[in-house]
């Protein structure tokens, strides 16, 4: 893995595990590991820290915490 290219922590809380992947691996080493260990139920998964900040940048790009987008016309 590059050091200029971004990684993605993933947990997997029955596992015990933690580890960073390429963010152009993410869906791929998701789906590998829950396939391999957890019968492709989806047990390991970005860190949930980063799922929640990312929603939060997300939500202000687009403008979903402006007073003005909870006000009913």
């Amino acid at each position: 893995m590059s050091t200029d290219e971004p990684s993605v922590p993933i947990v997997c809380d029955e596992c015990e595990t933690e580890t960073r992947v390429p963010l152009d691996d993410l869906a791929d080493a998701l789906d590998k590991h829950n396939a391999q260990k957890h019968d492709g139920e989806s047990v390991a998964e970005v860190d949930p820290a980063i799922k929640e900040r990312l929603a939060d940048l997300v939500a202000e790009d687009l403008g979903l915490f402006d007073e003005e987008a909870t006000e009913e016309p």
